[in-house]
């Protein structure tokens, strides 16, 4: 099923295949994700959804494929200069730097800041000031909008699972994103922090920015997602809206067991 052609693709995958050794972790799977759309990627256990995600963010790099982001080619690109172009990624077991504080981790990934540069450091120190102020302000802003404003001082190793997964994903805002990939948002997190996690991907859609999202969770994927690409064996199985996909009978019995 392709997407309507009146629709403007963000991100558009063709063809992707890796191998490591004798076996086709990802076998020429294609996804498309639309601009401003909530994309979520399903499969069972060893799909490989994860191989995928790290194709797509140049991670390892594809055996054969294309990956277009913002009508421009990015499998030539090195992963930082993807991020760099607005295309971040989260991982399942949220990645922080734990010896440093909450707010430290959410300054670091600020882009472009003039104290990277050693002699500017020494030239311009008044807009150095101002910036570090206003880079701190919209942390805070940003940590406060996720309930993580408490805890700015804190070290980021302090936090629980699912508060490290929010201050990754509010990191990620740090970078003006256009895509943000969410390996597993919802894994081993409480009920409660689930559904904060889903408002949170709501407003910031709302905001701008699109998706694409692993997910186990079903009632996760089914209630946030506008589509729905399904990967079986490293191959694509099937795509459509949410409801297409529940009843789907190649889903239903390669995915849910029916």
């Amino acid at each position: 099923m392709q997407l309507d052609s009146s629709t403007e693709l963000l991100l558009q995958a063709t063809n992707l295949s890796k191998s490591f050794g004798g076996i086709k972790a990802v076998n020429n799977a294609c996804l498309e994700v639309e601009k401003g759309s909530i994309t979520g990627l399903i499969g069972p256990n060893g799909a490989g959804k994860t191989t995928l995600f790290n194709l797509l963010a140049n991670f390892i790099q594809a055996d054969h494929g294309k990956i277009l982001f913002d009508h421009q080619p990015i499998d030539h690109l090195p992963s930082h200069q993807i991020a760099k172009r607005g295309f971040i990624r989260t991982f399942q077991v949220a990645r922080v730097l734990s010896r440093l504080s909450v707010l430290e981790n959410m300054l670091l990934a600020t882009p472009n800041q003039t104290g990277e540069n050693f002699v500017q450091v020494w030239l311009q120190q008044k807009k150095l000031r101002v910036e570090e102020r206003a880079n701190k302000a919209r942390a805070m802003d940003i940590l406060e909008s996720v309930g993580l404003a408490a805890k700015a001082h804190d070290y980021a190793g302090a936090l629980s699972g699912g508060q490290r997964k929010l201050l990754e994903m509010a990191r990620t805002l740090m970078t003006n994103p256009k895509l943000i990939l969410l390996d597993e948002p919802a894994a081993g997190v409480n009920p409660t922090l689930i559904n904060q996690i889903c408002e949170h991907i709501v407003n910031w859609n709302q905001q701008g920015i699109s998706f694409l999202i692993i997910e186990h969770n079903m009632d996760v994927i089914m209630s946030l997602c506008d589509r729905v690409w399904v990967l079986a064996e490293g191959t694509n199985l099937a795509s459509g809206t949410p409801e297409e996909i529940q009843s789907n009978d190649l889903v239903l019995e390669a995915y849910l067991g029916q």
